[in-house]
């Protein structure tokens, strides 16, 4: 069997965004595409200074690249890159196992000089990682409106580069307007001239519009420390700094520190113009995160990363195809716009430079275009009118994870077509007391209950899958306040797959799994593993109990008390949109941390208040898991919708007509409920019916 040979892009930088949109419009078979990024949210570094002087929204100058990928056929890691082993061609990632690449490119950008002169650290804003900077803009604008007294509100910018020169002039803007407070700018730039290497006439014009401004620029300063308010010179003038910047020259991104990879005088990939790592022609890396060594003068400006993503995506496929690879020559000169943050802006090419409300016109016109190619999703998780225009991903597939179970009637009537088959005195709960664990006596008197549970992956990476089907799988114990002690893995790993893709898939779900077992204290003791048409994924748990500790049965629930939900829904209607390509990278970032959160300490605290009776949600939702629990207690239940919590993004998504597909078999469980009507009751009566994996307990009190 032929191996599908594995392409890792390692960042969402501006090349990579590229890639993924020719991925999209141009999907190959011969390939499987990931993505791995610590955030699923890139910041468009162009748009940043539009952002600080208001002019953008945040989400303006975002990229979200997970519904990008997913429409690239993608699969998303979700995690930072820490080290790479170029010789074994494994990516190592933080929390998690390394993966395998034939081909790989890095897009990671690069982090700031200088960082580790005294109290830099913990003093200073670094402008990189742009992410994090734009999320603490906020934080400099409350320092400003907090200041003491009424002295202009001091901000120290350290670095004379287009970034540090933007940031002062934006900022002072913004402060201005949003705080009616006067601001002191001082501009540090530690070389002879701020801009080395622009035109004199950029220069000539920015010297002049900052001191209109009142931002001074000293040259030749070099900070030496940086205390609390407070930023030392090395010739020992003390300034004060209610913000410090430190927007500093660019330097290579740590994970090259501890490498063998070749990497120039100030941290940089070297690369050749093909954009491969000398050395290592299966290994590519763009933008600012390395140094051409045929042009090793090349500036770390966004304009180059932009150009090589086109060129990164030729080459990566003409090194799937075997074929001749073109090599990139950057441009001797490129537009420059400095964005002053009062709708104007100024710009020089070839020598010659201008200025004016035009200038930020064509600035902006530049950025937009460029941002609507790669934005698929709105604020509210509606496609983007450049993506509403293209066709909708595929054939709609059933949904995995515990939206895959078999119907609850239908479940129903073939235990009672079944029959609870003969009795046995040690079973103390079985088929004839169905419930979401078995268990039975020991001779010694102690209580073992035991469950499996398991589903179809939900999603393409084994080892998320792996790990959420443990803490699933432990979940019904703990329903039932019960410790789990052992487990045992049952994994069908696709069979369409090569013998070393079989192995590191089986390898990625064990891994998973064991990340979740060991932080519950959970044994795995072994288990089965086959092949078949899709990745499955359960598990055989068990623990044990002592019989004066609590049982928590399905039946236990009495009049008057209240019923408890321990975590939010709608992971049923999230992962069925993010197979759809229509998720927010932000939406399950918080699905995902609510999924892997064992029901451990919802237990203890269910036991310790008193619980009479409890279960967990999964895919039967709300409405299945809290009609049996009515029934089996001869109870009704009334539900205030108002009150039900719901995973971010899950109401915006039922509002657009999206269902998991099994969403309508679970709408029929409606026996022994009633809900209160409230506002926005239609989207939330439909968590009711959400199917959930790994969902939390249910329990009353």
């Amino acid at each position: 069997m032929s191996e599908t040979r594995a392409v890792v892009l390692i960042g969402g930088g501006h090349a990579h965004v590229q890639v993924l949109r020719h991925w999209m419009m141009h999907p190959r078979e011969d390939c499987h595409l990931t993505l791995v990024t610590d955030r699923p949210v890139a910041v468009y570094s162009g748009m940043v200074p539009g952002f600080v002087a208001g002019q953008y929204q945040r989400e303006e100058l975002e990229i979200d690249v997970l519904p990008l990928a997913r429409r690239a056929g993608a699969r998303v890691i979700v995690a930072a890159a820490t080290g790479l082993d170029p010789e074994r061609r494994r990516i190592e990632l933080e929390g998690r196992p390394a993966i395998r690449y034939d081909l790989a490119s890095i897009d990671v950008g690069s982090t700031v000089a200088a960082l580790d002169l005294p109290g830099v650290r913990e003093h200073a804003i670094p402008a990189r990682p742009i992410g994090r900077f734009v999320r603490r803009l906020e934080e400099i604008l409350e320092r400003a409106r907090s200041w003491p007294g009424g002295e202009p509100f001091p901000v120290a910018v350290v670095g004379g580069g287009v970034g540090g020169v933007e940031l002062a002039f934006t900022l002072s803007e913004r402060i201005r307007r949003e705080t009616g407070r006067e601001v002191a700018v001082r501009l540090l730039e530690a070389g002879p001239r701020i801009l080395a290497r622009y035109p004199d006439s950029l220069i000539r014009r920015i010297e002049r519009r900052a001191e209109e401004r009142g931002i001074t620029i000293t040259c030749e300063a070099r900070v030496a420390e940086a205390t609390v308010g407070k930023v030392r010179l090395e010739d020992g003038e003390e300034l004060q700094a209610g913000a410090l910047l430190w927007v500093t020259g660019a330097v290579g991104h740590r994970l090259f520190r501890s490498s063998v990879l070749p990497t120039e005088d100030r941290g940089f990939l070297r690369t050749r113009s093909t954009l491969q790592v000398e050395g290592y022609p299966e290994l590519f890396a763009v933008g600012d995160c390395a140094t051409m060594t045929e042009f090793p003068g090349t500036p770390k400006a966004g304009v180059y990363a932009v150009r090589q993503g086109p060129l990164v995506t030729e080459n990566l496929i003409a090194s799937l195809e075997g074929g001749k690879l073109r090599r990139y020559r950057p441009q001797g000169d490129f537009l420059t716009l400095v964005n002053y943050g009062d709708g104007t802006a100024v710009g020089a090419k070839w020598g010659f430079s201008a200025e004016g409300r035009w200038v930020m016109r064509l600035k902006d016109r530049i950025d937009v275009r460029f941002m609507h190619k790669f934005q698929v999703l709105h604020d509210d998780g509606s496609l983007t009118a450049e993506f509403e225009a293209q066709p909708e991903m595929g054939e709609e597939m059933l949904c995995g994870g515990c939206a895959a179970k078999v119907g609850q009637s239908a479940l129903l009537r073939t235990l009672e077509r079944l029959g609870v088959g003969q009795p046995i005195p040690t079973v103390v709960a079985g088929l004839d007391r169905p419930d979401d664990a078995a268990a039975f006596l020991t001779p010694s008197g102690d209580r073992v209950a035991t469950t499996v549970d398991g589903f179809k992956a939900f999603t393409d990476d084994p080892y998320l899958v792996g790990r959420v089907a443990a803490v699933n799988a432990a979940s019904d114990l703990y329903a039932k306040g019960v410790r789990p002690l052992y487990a045992q893995a049952w994994v069908t790993v696709p069979e369409g797959l090569s013998a070393v893709d079989r192995e590191e898939t089986l390898y990625q779900v064990l891994a998973g799994a064991r990340a979740a077992l060991d932080s519950m204290d959970v044994a795995l003791l072994g288990g089965h593993s086959t092949t078949a048409a899709e990745l499955m994924v359960g598990f055989a748990v068990e623990g044990v109990s002592t019989g004066e500790a609590p049982w928590l049965p399905l039946s236990g629930l009495e009049l008057g008390q209240r019923v408890l939900l321990t975590k939010p829904l709608g992971t049923g209607v999230l992962f069925h949109a993010d197979g759809r390509g229509r998720l927010r990278g932000e939406w399950l970032a918080a699905a995902i941390e609510s999924m892997l959160r064992p029901n451990a300490d919802a237990a203890r605290i269910a036991i310790e208040s008193g619980a009479t009776a409890a279960t967990d949600v999964t895919g039967f939702g709300l409405a299945g898991h809290l009609g049996e629990m009515a029934r089996a207690s001869g109870v009704a239940v009334e539900v205030d919708l108002d009150a039900v919590p719901a995973l971010a993004g899950a109401l915006e998504l039922f509002g657009q007509g999206l269902r998991s597909t099994f969403h309508e078999e679970n709408e029929s469980a409606l026996e022994g409920i009633r809900w209160s009507p409230g506002a926005g009751a239609r989207r939330r009566a439909a968590l009711l019916f959400d199917p959930q994996t790994s969902g939390g307990l249910l329990f009353g009190v």
